[in-house]
């Protein structure tokens, strides 16, 4: 009976697993069916979005960007743990910055389960070289200009802006940008590499396990940390005569060993340098993965005092809040948090620094000297699930709605790697309707397929939130942030 059984299985077992797979298919089929249509209808709705703003071809808007840049050398991130046979450990770490083999392996277990962004300075010239030859030879590595300054000059020249980048490199690095972006700096024999340790949601090392696709950036820079560009930046910026100024990349001073004063002394410069532009021009400045909190404490006294707009990650919006409000920094925040979440601590980070702001205006009244910083008038968290923009009615900022969506797009146009956006390579992780506060009693919007962009006033400013359709087969997430930040600004500007 047995064998006969056996025999049977055998006989009719593919004709039996076909009818089951064809069952499964046809039961689940119309769910896809309705899943396919609700990311098509988001899909054409961002679109058109989108497009109600037009680019103007004929006088381009100009953009001045600092600091700094870099080569990328992309590898999987598990692949090269593994090649050099670092095995996972068993204690995920927090390290300000890296010193050693068992430091990075539990700075990079810290982060890598939940699938948070990082970056870090490794203090170790050494075990950095030995990094990055081993991932020289790494099958599928990808060699790209990278650095906060350069991803966002990139972006901004690809949608329609004149760009001038500040930023020393060398001439191979410049040969391959935009013909629409200018260089001010020093030219460098060898560019500064970063690492950037990528992965997949789903991936494993050791027994942990990331949540979400995302990377772990190392670096050891030599040029970045000084802003050596900044001087012939500001030469060239009188005659160049931008329409926004953005700052970014001061992350490459977090932690490095500079001698007393050196930092403040560069940073004090910039901010002579912001607060000498025109008030007519916007000052966008885009936070990063800063975990030493003496370097924020000046960036909230030398540089976010001048910009006017502030973009950040899901990370990056706590941890300023934090410092904000007196406490220590958070190295480690919810990477996928609610759109309430998210929201109220928008609100609580504008209606600070716009304190600090009227304080500081009647401060300098007082004294009879005029107040150099600037009211926050706008405001652009990035995250996985959403974007969201605040921005003050009446300010320079325009056509939120369209920025908003060009902001989602972008985000999975830059990590599926195409221009392109396939449904069939996305999903939305937004729940289907979202609470505007985490306050009881606060309104509830539904996503709405025809028009996902949500936008409502609220005291002085306007807020918009939109959907992002994510990507699930991940090119690259290293120069997301900046790549959605830029898009959303050259819409506002």
């Amino acid at each position: 009976m047995e064998g006969g059984g056996t025999a049977s299985w055998m006989k009719y077992g593919p004709v039996v697993s076909l009818f089951v797979v064809l069952l499964a298919l046809w039961f689940r089929a119309p769910q896809d069916e309705v899943l396919d249509d609700r990311l098509d209808a988001v899909l054409s709705s961002l679109l058109r979005a989108e497009s109600k703003v037009g680019m103007n071809s004929v006088a381009r808007p100009k953009v001045a960007i600092g600091f700094g840049g870099c080569v990328d050398l992309i590898v999987d991130g598990v692949s090269l743990l593994n090649k050099i046979g670092l095995s996972a450990t068993d204690q995920p770490l927090h390290h300000d910055y890296i010193e050693n083999a068992e430091q990075l392996a539990q700075s990079f277990a810290y982060f890598f389960s939940p699938g948070a962004a990082a970056e870090r300075f490794m203090l170790n010239d050494t075990l950095f070289s030995e990094l990055v030859e081993a991932s020289r030879d790494l099958p599928g590595n990808r060699w790209s200009v990278g650095g906060n300054a350069p991803a966002m000059a990139g972006r901004m020249a690809t949608e329609g802006c004149d760009v001038l980048l500040g930023g020393s490199f060398s001439s191979d690095f410049t040969d391959v940008l935009s013909q629409h972006i200018t260089v001010a700096g020093n030219t460098v024999e060898e560019p500064d590499i970063h690492l950037i340790l990528e992965y997949p949601s789903g991936a494993s090392w050791g027994h942990f396990t990331s949540r979400r696709a995302n990377r772990y950036i190392i670096h050891s820079d030599e040029h970045n940390p000084y802003l050596a560009s900044m001087e012939e930046f500001a030469k060239k910026l009188e005659g160049f005569e931008p329409d926004l100024l953005v700052v970014g990349g001061l992350q490459m001073m977090d932690n490095f060993p500079f001698q007393t004063g050196e930092r403040e002394a560069l940073l004090s410069r910039l901010a002579d340098l912001l607060a000498s532009s025109s008030p007519q021009i916007g000052v966008h400045f885009e936070m990063a993965s800063f975990v030493e909190e003496m370097l924020m404490e000046d960036l909230l006294r030398y540089v976010i005092p001048h910009a006017d707009s502030l973009g950040m990650n899901e990370q990056e919006l706590p941890n300023l809040l934090s410092l904000l409000k007196g406490s220590n920094i958070t190295v480690l925040s919810d990477p996928n948090p609610r759109v309430a979440t998210v929201l109220d601590q928008m609100r609580e980070v504008y209606r600070i620094m716009n304190q600090r702001y009227k304080d500081d205006s009647a401060e300098s009244d007082t004294n009879g000297v005029k107040a150099k910083s600037k009211p926050l008038t706008r405001l652009h968290v990035h995250t996985l699930a959403f974007q969201a923009i605040i921005v003050t009615r009446g300010s320079q900022w325009k056509n939120t709605m369209s920025a908003t969506a060009k902001a989602s797009l972008t985000a999975n146009r830059h990590v599926c790697g195409s221009n392109d956006i396939n449904p069939s390579k996305a999903r939305l992780i937004m729940d289907d309707s979202f609470s505007v506060s985490r306050r009881e009693g606060s309104q509830r919007i539904p996503l709405q397929e025809t028009r996902p962009v949500s936008c409502w006033e609220e005291a002085d400013y306007e807020i918009c939130v939109a959907p992002v359709l994510v990507c699930t087969e991940v090119f690259q997430t290293a120069g997301g942030g900046d790549n959605i930040s830029a898009a959303g600004l050259v819409l506002q500007i």
